[in-house]
């Protein structure tokens, strides 16, 4: 079987090990939010948490996220000094029996939605990306030079009309809700940093940034063969530009250039069903397959998506994505690397973001990290695999 696993925001995360050991999750996907970017994590920190993890009667499957400092992406400031602590982390986690990082190469932003309370018909809640809702914060709330630029005439007019629509209130929240997928969002974020933090990209565009991310690569992936440690990059969400910054992880071809790059077992990707999956140029059916080699992660979720850039999260067999066929690849994949005679043959996969639902809601939940929504996912990624390996073996 898949190796189910959960992700777990630490001590402070509402929903305990305890919980998460009732859902049938068997490995923690978790990282140590507390150690600022750019600082190395050393083993003793690894331990306490691996230690806290493990006596839950749970395992610590998948660090997500090691951050990568925003320097490193832009190769400022003290980029080469981030990425030897970057390095040393990666050591650290391999010597204490870690074996997978997720992580992103997403400039500024880890995710953006227009709206994190999405009222379905049944009354639960999802999130939510329109693009008009985005332009008019960009637009008319943010008002980043020539952002008109970046959308078409139509997206442009809707969200006039939109902003016009907002009263104060309404501002204040939207603005809360991009800025929510800010790491360290907790932290609190004027327009005028936002837009400071923004500019220092104005001169990166996607080649560039690809550029980047292929040098980290070289850096960080032999010490994590060393390490015995696969990385697993996480897709841009959305998989298009924002805010005039640049994208590299958007597409198929953006992921085959990423594992191409450094043929190597350690440099795979996280197969995220949710943020690739809402470009609708993206058939996550055909991804899985042809990615399957190295898919160090997944993540599974789905989205109802259009051409216009908009989509909503939704249940996992009710949206765009075939979540039968990606995970018959994942299925079929594991059973390749047992074949191959591979000891790191399992791939972690996790629900993602779940609908708040029952009573969940009105409690603090991370954006998409409730307990009942990704319960419910959880169940259906199981019963799923099942129904899948009794039909391989038949």
């Amino acid at each position: 079987m898949i190796e189910q696993t959960w992700r777990w925001y630490g001590p402070n995360d509402r929903i305990t090990l305890k919980d998460i050991k009732q859902t049938g999750a068997t490995g923690i996907v978790t990282a140590l939010h507390q150690i600022p970017n750019g600082q190395v994590w050393t083993e003793a920190d690894i331990m306490e948490r691996k230690n806290m993890i493990e006596a839950a009667g749970l395992s610590w499957s998948v660090v997500e996220s090691v951050p990568v400092h925003e320097d490193i992406k832009k190769q400022s400031g003290n980029w080469k000094e981030y990425i030897e602590n970057y390095k040393t982390t990666i050591a650290n986690l391999g010597k204490c029996g870690i074996e997978t990082i997720c992580y992103n190469f997403m400039p500024v932003l880890d995710w953006s939605r227009t709206d994190l309370n999405f009222a379905f018909d049944d009354g639960s809640l999802a999130l939510i990306y329109q693009q008009k809702v985005f332009a008019a914060f960009d637009i008319y709330i943010l008002k980043r030079p020539e952002a008109e630029n970046d959308y078409t005439e139509k997206t442009v007019t809707e969200a006039k009309e939109y902003f016009a629509s907002l009263d104060e209130q309404g501002k204040e929240t939207l603005t809360n809700t991009v800025i929510k997928g800010l790491p360290g969002a907790e932290e609190s974020y004027t327009l005028e940093q936002f837009q400071s933090v923004l500019d220092g990209y104005r001169n990166i565009d996607d080649a560039t940034l690809r550029k980047h991310l292929l040098e980290f690569l070289d850096a960080i992936i032999p010490v994590a063969e060393q390490a015995g440690v696969r990385m697993a990059i996480h897709p841009d969400d959305p998989p298009w530009g924002l805010l005039g910054l640049p994208r590299v992880v958007s597409t198929l071809e953006d992921a085959k250039t990423i594992i191409n790059k450094v043929d190597s077992i350690s440099n795979g990707v996280t197969l995220c069903t949710g943020s690739w999956g809402a470009g609708h140029f993206n058939d996550l059916s055909v991804m899985a397959k042809e990615l399957a080699h190295r898919i160090n992660f997944a993540h599974l979720r789905n989205v109802k998506r259009d051409v216009d850039f908009n989509f909503r999260e939704d249940y996992l067999f009710e949206g765009d994505v075939n979540i039968y066929e990606v995970l018959k690849a994942i299925v079929e994949e594991e059973e390749n690397r047992k074949k191959a005679g591979r000891k790191d043959f399992s791939i972690p996969v996790r629900p993602d973001h779940g609908n708040q639902m029952m009573d969940d809601i009105g409690k603090d939940n991370n954006p998409g990290y409730s307990l009942y929504g990704r319960m419910k996912g959880l169940a259906e990624i199981r019963g799923l695999e099942l129904g899948i390996r009794n039909s391989l073996i038949n």
